[in-house]
């Protein structure tokens, strides 16, 4: 791996542990990992020193210094991070499912749960059939109507056509106890910001049916509006909000999801594609004491009829529009003879649920319909990815304006899992706290998150042993921000989870039957294939080491078949991602295609330069590395943008700096060099949090071009 320069396990003295661990009992360390090294090869040895010798409490000095200690000179850059136990294997839903089918679905070539999981994944694109009737037995999903198959060929979708003659509502799969669980089990646990001493909040999954029926889903249906209608949900991802995003799919309406940071602008162009006909949101956002308007953006949006929920519990709102209606009001209309039931509306298994948008910073935002087949992809992934099982807890902090909301409401209830919502920031210790007292199993979250929750420490002292994965999706993640995050928890696997709106979940993932690198995907997703592109257009041959840009075959459950405003029929979908395909089996995310430069003639990624330079400078927060054409044409020049965890203080010597990341560069190539460093508050960043390199590449050019026109 890269950090050839740290000491191997074997040369490493207590003395070195001191200094890496002041105030620690340096000689029990070393001892302990003395004997760690009795164990045979580096994934045996970094597996003992997790069990034995890396607590929370030990300084992360200490176990980067083993991590980086224990696979120095490792022949590959992705050395396992962690190794799947075959009895805690067998005990995953795919494991068992494997331990039980095993021979069934795959033959005499059927040893293990670990050994065979490569041989699954093929069985799942190839026998689709048989694949996706095991995985809606197992979440217990219901059909109003059976399909007459999984999957049929079809001649106006180059992904076929799946689930042909189904009928069934995606709602109302969530609001029934699953096999195994009971309707007073938890379906939702949570806590306000600002609470976090006072006893956590429970709703049953029977109070989630109540809610979404009485108090929802018949006050929608007496608003009149014909079903099928768009309407929009810009509020926090609360329990009142996932009340109503079932309630809008139940009644067979379709959810626009809009996400509640946008500005009014950007509200009204989703309102406008969508066509929605009412909108449901708060009158502001509260987050440490302060309120952030929200109804307000809606009205300058010139949104359609309002329902507005207030966010001091029923203090009135003032200052609505004549057709707005308060949340109040809303309920009111309810029919109360008939308030706790409701009939979920059968609905197509193509019938929209859910319009959501892609990030839409080059333009107008794709709109991207989710039908009732899309939660079942969401589902499945959480099913064999992220093992979530019946009476499990997830967390993962987002919003319904994005695809990770949904996800997390489908992931969560149609597998019979709790899903956790903390009404605040994630950035604090408030939530780490809500992480520890709601005993959450499987944590979901982006890079920034870990990165906030390293520098500030505010995990220290909290118990997060009821956590069994991490999961990670967004933007890419850093080995060392994630060797962190690992540790809170002793030593459980993060699933990294790369995917679209328009697949409704992931295509690269990891697995727990399969040993996990830090920032690294050990598998394509199930029922995905994935091929890696050549710099002519072409396929890389399968299993193969190389780098290019990534496509999926369309034949792929869930993914989306349509764009309300885009054409989107291709053969080979081409994602625009760059990924890497290791010659140990591995897959690494390598940034936007256009974020790849071409520095002296050779193709590199952003991202694979920021990793190198963030780690040049403890005082360096973040980099972005943009390729900039000079002046007059020529190769592109490598600018670095500098993030500064200090803001009020300076790099003394920006020359110096510029010295340092080349001589780390040269590690990489000898041929890359910095041509400027400019040091900058933030980096731009999408709403979805991903850095805008051409944003900053556009800056830096039309800079470089005002000064030139000055000489």
């Amino acid at each position: 791996m890269a950090a050839t320069a740290h000491k191997p396990l074997g040369a490493i003295t207590a003395d070195d542990l001191a200094a890496a661990a002041p105030g620690s009992d340096a000689t029990v360390l070393h001892a302990a990992l003395r004997r760690a090294l009795d164990s045979h090869g580096p994934a045996a040895v970094w597996g003992e020193l997790c069990r034995s010798v890396l607590r929370p409490s030990v300084p992360f000095a200490v176990h980067r210094m083993l991590y980086y200690g224990c696979f120095a000179g490792f022949p590959s850059p992705t050395p396992p991070a962690w190794t799947p136990d075959p009895e805690e294997a067998a005990l995953t839903n795919v494991g068992r499912v494997l331990e039980a089918r095993g021979r069934e679905f795959i033959g005499d070539a059927y040893k293990d749960p670990i050994t065979s999981f490569s041989d699954f994944h093929k069985f799942s694109n190839e026998n689709p059939e048989a694949y996706w009737k095991m995985v809606f037995e197992e979440m217990g999903v219901e059909f109003c109507v059976e399909p007459s198959c999984i999957w049929r060929d079809n001649d106006a979708y180059p992904g076929g056509k799946w689930l042909p003659g189904a009928q069934l509502n995606a709602a109302a799969n969530c609001l029934t106890a699953k096999p195994g669980r009971s309707s007073d089990d938890p379906a939702i646990v949570w806590r306000d910001e600002g609470k976090d001493s006072e006893p956590l909040n429970f709703m049953s999954v029977e109070e989630l049916r109540k809610k979404v029926c009485s108090l929802v889903a018949n006050a929608l249906d007496a608003l009149d509006l014909p079903k099928g209608s768009a309407i929009a949900i810009d509020m926090p991802m609360n329990v009142d909000a996932v009340v109503i995003y079932l309630a809008i799919v139940l009644a067979g309406y379709v959810v626009v999801s809009i996400a509640d940071s946008f500005a009014a602008p950007a509200i009204a162009m989703r309102l406008k594609i969508s066509e929605a006909k009412a909108i449901f949101t708060q009158d502001y956002i509260l987050r440490d004491d302060k309120e952030l308007p929200l109804y307000s953006r809606v009205v300058e949006a010139n949104g359609p009829m309002a329902i507005v929920i207030p966010v001091r519990g029923s203090l009135p709102i003032k200052g609505l529009r004549g057709d707005d209606l308060s949340w109040q009001d809303f309920l009111g209309r309810v029919d109360h003879t008939k308030a706790e039931n409701y009939t979920a509306v059968e609905q197509p298994a193509y019938a929209f649920t859910n319009i959501l948008f892609s990030s839409g910073t080059t333009g107008e935002p794709k709109a991207i319909p989710w039908t009732h087949i899309t939660p079942l992809k969401a589902a499945a992934d959480g099913w064999c990815h992220m093992d979530i099982r019946k009476g499990d807890v997830v967390a993962w902090p987002t919003n319904l304006g994005w695809m990770m909301g949904p996800w997390l409401v489908y992931a969560s209830l149609l597998n019979g899992a709790s899903m956790a919502l903390y009404n605040g920031s994630p950035n604090s210790s408030g939530f780490a706290k809500f992480v520890q007292d709601a005993k959450v199993t499987m944590l979901g979250l982006v890079p920034s998150i870990v990165r906030t929750w390293k520098n500030t420490d505010c995990t220290a002292g909290l118990d997060w042993s009821t956590i069994r994965c991490f999961s990670s999706s967004g933007e890419a993640s850093s080995v060392d921000d994630y060797l962190w995050l690992m540790g809170r928890a002793c030593y459980k696997p993060v699933i990294e989870y790369c995917g679209g709106t328009e697949i409704g979940g992931g295509f690269v993932t990891g697995s727990l039957l399969q040993p996990q690198a830090l920032s690294a995907f050990s598998t394509p997703a199930m029922g995905c294939n994935l091929f890696i592109l050549d710099s002519s257009g072409n396929p890389l041959p399968q299993d193969s080491a190389g780098i290019g840009e990534l496509a999926l075959d369309p034949i792929l459950f869930g993914s989306s078949t349509t764009l309300l405003n885009a054409d989107h029929q291709e053969v080979l979908r081409r994602h625009g991602d760059e990924f890497e395909r290791t010659f140990d089996g591995y897959y690494k995310a390598h940034g936007r295609a256009d974020d790849t430069m071409n520095l002296g003639g050779i193709k590199v990624s952003s991202i694979e330069i920021e990793r190198i330079c963030n780690r040049v400078n403890d005082a360096i927060l973040e980099t972005a590395a943009i390729g900039v054409p000079p002046v007059g044409g020529g190769p592109e020049q490598l600018t670095i943008a500098v993030v500064l965890k200090d803001q009020s203080s300076q790099v003394e010597d920006l020359n110096q700096l510029k010295l340092a990341f080349n001589a780390a560069l040269k590690k990489l190539n000898p041929l890359f060099k910095v041509s400027s460093i400019v040091v900058v508050p933030a980096l731009p960043r999408t709403a979805s949090n991903k850095v805008m390199r051409r944003v900053l590449r556009k800056e830096f050019s039309q800079a470089a071009q005002a000064k030139h026109s000055k000489i």
